[in-house]
Formats: structure tokens, C-alpha cells, sequence
């Protein structure tokens, strides 16, 4: 082999100065970072300022961002659009904002850096939150001329909720404020007794000019009252490594890998702490003890496994482990609940209602959620706590969840990888929120769940009918009431067993504390059908006559009757129909705006996709529509 001349006299192969320098590369160490803030603060631009200073820009992408910015600006001495080099979307470069976030990788003699391009505008919250879930640093970018906006404060939060504790708060633009001292000065300390109660570690406030490089990279000539870093010094300096070695073991169970008959083991990603071969460890929530085998990837078995290594554990003993399993070791059990106290960042554009049902992922593990109570919401303009019963968009909030099923987390505070969550559209598959969990809400020890000696089958078969529910969903003057009503009168002559829920008279009584928005309608839904669900346990025929306006809803009661017992019946009249009729005057009322939150008004109604049965009142009589209930009824041999 080839030997090389060093200084000192020594020798040193090819090889070896190779693997030094992989070494050396390996040592700088990597830092994951963010920049964020509100619309139009030049976190693109000084995104790119840090590439192109860094010599990281190659002469086409040079050539070609002069192009596009002599495009967009014409007159003479125009600066290059550094921010090119970062908004790649087509409808980015021509709006002139960022949408998506963007990944760039760069690295100095000191450090190596993936950086993440975050939007500013409102509606890309979720993008911002998605970017800095991953990132362990955030640069914080206000416009000198504007100070902190609303969108700085929500993104101050974000970062605080999502766990990251240490900022650099560049204040941008300095140019176009004649590099102002008291100016700069000011907005920090707005920042910074506005950032207090956050617990953010350490603010690294810099002036900075990023489309002239201001105390980017080299320091700035214009700032002579400036003594501290500048913005890439601080990013090669920084501290934000923490003790992995002392995370307790988690090891969420992505799948069961059997290949062949003489092979099962349990396949993942080490989400924090370590594995050994021989370690006892714990499947939860089934809380069974085994110990581990072997640690087997596809490039042989491993001595011991790590935060972020994919493996698959084998174990001497037989047990059944599954997706959504959660791997620990005994000494230290993660929390095990159905009940989970939680802040939530809300990102849909339809609000977040109480009582109704979500999908929720944890990991590997999925279930279905509802929120059964917001407990308040997060100003973010004073970090006060505001009374609400909803989350709009880009809302933060503290709520508590119920779960089907137990779901084995850790605080989010304590363990991200295991603590954060997201909620689901159960209809859309759209994610509607992140989630970071707080503790677990226990039950009261002294509620159990009664065993009873008869059961649903056995009242049925006394009353000689099989129950089920009928739910008639529809606008107001629709007819829903009539033709069930209409129904009972059938099956009664017919010596069956029957009740009847009706919207008007359940707010007389067990609903009468509920008003009309969305959220008090999702809970007047969610209480009939709990309601119903006792009177099918009864061995009744029971008649659910409910405008039910939400899809959602109507497949909440559907699933916690059960399918076999659960009949959707549509009445499918016009909203012109029903206006017409106005029985009760309360379209006219509605249309004069003295009655809120109308459906089909100023209220959406949401049509069955696949109901069981379809009435058309405008075809039949109440009375024939009744008998093709009943002609249902038979076909199911209800009656």
C-alpha cells in the first residue's frame, strides 16, 4: 500500500488518513435547526444568505436564481434573490412565499446542519409545527420594521410546546432601519418578557441584514455597538445535546416479522434508551416479561441497539407481541391510560368539537379518540388561559381525551418520541391536530363495570322481537317525526316493543342544557346515543328522530350500537320543501336572524353517503313511507 509523507516524520497510509478524516466528519457533530416567525421576515433569504456565504451554491443554481431575479426585478443594482435558492415550488417562486417546508444541508469546519425552511403565513401552521418537530434548534426571525407580530408569538409557542428550549432570535432587516440600536433593543426586550413564562433555556438575540449579510456569517461593519456572536457562530457553538445513554428504553412495535416458521421476532425503530441481548424487558400494555434474544438487522445481529436504530428483537420466550406494542425495560414503565390530559395545536380549518370522534396515532399506535372536555385555551398574544368550548384553527389548547383503548405513552416533556400524537378526520384521513401528552387521567378505583344476569339477547327474547335502532336523520320539517311516529303506531299494533327519541322533546328534559352551536349539537347527539344504546340493551325497537346534521355523529351512534342494530334512515326533503312547510316558523325566524346556528341555514347539514333506507317525501305519503320502514323491518326479521 501506498505510504504518504506527513510532517513530524511519520508515516501513514491512504487508508488511514481516510478513515481520520470520516472520523474527524463524524465529530463535528449535527445540528438540527429551524427558521420560523411570521409572513415576509426573510427566513428564506437568510436561509440562502447562509448557503451562499457557506460557498455551498453551485455556479448553475448560481446562474439561474441571477436569471429568475432579474425577472422579478429589473432595475439595475437589484440584489439576487437568495430566497430561490430555498422555495422550489413553482406556486412559491411565484407568489413569493414559502408554503412547504424546505430541507437544506450544509456544513462548516466547525459543524454540519440540516436546516428547515418553515412558512410564515397563518394558514401553513401545520407545515411550521411538522418542521419543527424534527429539529432540536429554532432562529426565531422578526422584521426590524414591524416588531413581534401575533404569528412570532404562535411560532414562540409552537417551539416551546414541541419541546425545543433554545432560540436565537435574529432581528432582520436592520438595514432598512439604519441599523438601529434602540430599535433592535426594544423589540428584544418585548420578546423576551413576552417569552418568560415559556421556560426557554437560553435567547441569543443578533441583528442581522440577511439580503446584506449582516452578522450572518462574517460580522457586520454597519453594527460597531454590536459585541456578541453572529448568527452562523452561534449555530456552530451552540449546545443542545442531551444524556440519551440515561433514556429509558423504548421500542414501539412497528410489525411481527415471521419470515418462515423457524423465525418470529418483533420488528422497530429504537425510539430512545438502549438494547442488549440478555436485557429482561416488558411488553405493554400486556405487561409480560421476557428477555431479549437477539438483536437482528439485515447486516447481522447486533451487541446492543440504540436511539434510532431499526431492528428486529428476538426473545427466548414464547409471547404474543403486536403493532402498537410498546417495548421497556422494568425499572422504567411508561404510562398506561385511556384517559390522557393533553395540549393540542389545532390545524383544520373546521373546529375541534367535544364529543367527537377522532383517530388517534401515537407511534405505532392507533384508536379512536374523543375530546371529551377542553379545559382552556393558550392566548398566544399573553400566554393567558381563555375559557372556550372549541378550537378554530391554528388554536392551542389543553384538553382531555378518552380513548377505546389504553394507550402506552410518556409525557411529552419527559420523551418526545413516545409523548407526541396526531389526530385524525376519521371521514378525510386529513390530520386535523398535533398532540403533546401531559399525564394519564385515572378513573375512579370504585367504578366497575357490573355483570349482569340477563343480558340484552334474553329481554329480547321475551318481548319476541329482535332490537335494533332506527334513525331518522333529515332537516327540520322534513317529516322525520311523522313517519317515525307513524312507525311506532305500526309496530305497536303490531304488539312490539317500541320507544321513541324525539329532538324536540329530549331538550325538554335530559338535553335542556344545550344550546344550537356545533359543539353543544355533537354532545346532544352523543348523549341519544348513548341513551338509544340502553334501550336496544333493553330488547326495545327504538325510534331515534334527530336532525343529526354531522356525519361524524351519526357514525359515532352507528359504531356504539353496533352495525347489526343500527338502521340510518334518511329523509331526503328539499331544504325549499322544508322552508315551505315551517311548521314550527322556524325558517322564517332563521332567515330574519333571530335564530342562530340554523341547519341548512347558517348551519351545515351533512347528507348520509350510504343510508340504509332513503325516503322521498316528495314521492310518498308519511304513511307509505312507513310501511317501507316496516317492509325493512321484515327483510332484517325485526318484526
Amino acid at each position: 500500500m501506498a505510504h504518504l509523507d506527513v510532517v513530524g516524520g511519520t508515516q501513514q497510509s491512504a487508508g488511514d488518513r481516510i478513515a481520520a478524516r470520516l472520523v474527524a466528519e463524524e465529530d463535528r457533530g449535527l445540528l438540527r435547526f429551524l427558521t420560523c416567525g411570521s409572513v415576509d421576515d426573510g427566513k428564506s433569504t437568510l436561509i440562502g444568505r447562509l448557503l451562499y456565504d457557506s460557498q455551498l451554491v453551485f455556479e448553475d443554481q448560481l446562474q439561474n436564481i441571477e436569471k429568475e431575479s432579474k425577472r422579478r426585478n429589473a432595475s439595475p443594482g437589484a440584489e439576487i434573490d437568495l430566497s430561490l435558492l430555498v422555495d422550489g415550488l413553482q406556486a412559491e417562486r411565484e407568489q413569493g412565499i414559502t408554503i412547504d417546508v424546505a430541507y437544506r444541508y450544509f456544513s462548516t469546519p466547525r459543524r454540519k446542519f440540516i436546516v428547515a425552511d418553515t412558512p410564515g403565513h397563518v394558514q401553513y401552521t401545520r407545515n411550521m409545527a411538522t418542521g419543527a418537530s424534527n429539529c432540536d434548534f429554532g432562529v426565531l426571525l422578526i422584521d426590524a420594521r414591524q416588531g413581534v407580530l401575533t404569528q412570532t408569538r404562535r411560532h414562540a409557542c409552537i417551539l416551546s410546546l414541541l419541546g425545543i428550549k433554545k432560540v436565537a432570535l435574529a432581528v432582520n432587516k436592520m438595514d432598512l432601519i439604519d441599523f438601529d440600536h434602540e430599535r433592535f433593543q426594544a423589540i428584544v426586550d418585548d420578546f423576551e418578557a413576552f417569552a418568560r413564562p415559556l421556560g426557554f433555556d437560553s435567547i441569543e438575540a443578533i441583528p442581522v441584514s440577511a439580503l446584506k449579510g449582516d452578522n450572518v456569517t462574517t460580522p457586520s461593519a454597519h453594527m460597531q455597538w454590536y459585541h456578541g456572536p453572529t448568527l452562523l457562530g452561534h449555530l456552530e457553538t451552540v449546545d443542545v445535546d442531551r444524556a440519551r445513554d440515561s433514556d429509558p428504553l423504548r421500542f414501539p412495535v412497528q410489525w411481527v416479522n415471521r419470515p418462515h416458521l423457524d423465525f418470529r421476532g418483533v420488528s422497530g425503530t429504537v425510539a430512545s434508551g438502549r438494547v442488549e441481548p440478555g436485557d429482561e424487558v416488558v411488553i405493554h400494555p400486556s405487561r409480560k416479561r421476557v428477555h431479549v434474544a437477539r438483536i437482528v438487522t439485515a447486516d447481522g445481529d447486533l451487541d446492543a441497539a440504540t436511539e434510532g436504530d431499526a431492528v428486529t428483537l428476538t426473545f427466548t420466550e414464547e409471547v404474543d407481541a403486536s403493532r402498537g406494542d410498546v417495548i421497556a425495560k422494568p425499572d422504567a414503565d411508561p404510562s398506561i391510560a385511556d384517559q390522557i390530559a393533553a395540549k393540542l395545536i389545532w390545524f383544520d380549518e373546521e373546529a375541534m368539537l367535544p364529543g367527537r370522534t377522532y383517530g388517534i396515532r401515537c407511534g405505532t399506535q392507533s384508536a379512536a379518540a374523543t375530546v371529551s372536555s377542553l379545559k382552556y385555551k393558550l392566548n398566544v398574544d399573553n400566554l393567558d388561559h381563555v375559557a372556550g368550548k372549541t378550537l378554530e384553527m391554528n388554536e392551542v389548547g389543553l384538553c382531555n381525551l378518552n380513548m377505546t383503548k389504553p394507550l402506552v405513552f410518556d409525557p411529552y416533556a419527559e420523551n418526545a418520541a413516545v409523548g407526541s400524537f396526531i389526530l385524525i378526520d376519521r371521514f378525510t384521513n386529513a390530520t386535523v391536530a398535533a398532540g403533546m401528552a401531559e399525564f394519564g387521567l385515572r378513573r375512579a378505583t370504585n367504578v366497575k363495570w357490573q355483570e349482569l344476569s340477563v343480558d340484552k339477547s334474553s329481554r329480547a327474547s321475551l318481548k319476541g322481537q329482535k332490537p335494533c335502532v332506527l334513525w331518522f336523520t333529515g332537516l327540520s320539517g322534513s317529516g322525520k317525526s311523522t313517519i317515525a311516529n307513524a312507525c311506532e303506531k305500526r309496530l305497536h299494533a303490531l304488539g312490539r316493543h317500541t320507544y321513541m327519541l324525539d329532538g324536540d322533546n329530549i331538550r325538554h328534559g335530559l338535553n335542556k342544557d344545550l344550546g344550537f352551536t356545533d359543539a353543544d349539537r355533537v354532545e346532544n347527539i352523543r348523549r341519544i346515543a348513548e341513551a338509544a344504546r340502553l334501550f336496544v340493551d333493553a330488547g326495545l325497537i327504538v325510534m331515534v328522530s334527530f336532525i343529526s346534521p354531522f356525519r361524524s355523529e351519526r357514525r359515532m351512534a352507528r359504531e356504539l350500537v353496533g352495525q347489526d342494530e343500527f338502521i340510518e334512515v334518511y329523509v331526503d326533503t328539499p331544504l325549499e320543501v322544508c322552508e315551505a312547510r315551517d311548521p314550527k316558523g322556524l325558517y322564517r325566524k332563521a332567515r330574519a336572524g333571530l335564530i342562530k346556528n340554523f341547519t341548512g341555514i347558517d348551519s351545515a347539514y351533512e347528507r348520509p353517503e350510504s343510508p340504509e333506507l332513503d325516503l322521498n317525501t316528495s314521492e310518498l305519503t308519511p304513511e307509505a313511507l312507513a310501511d317501507r320502514v316496516l317492509a325493512e323491518l321484515r327483510l332484517r326479521q325485526v318484526v
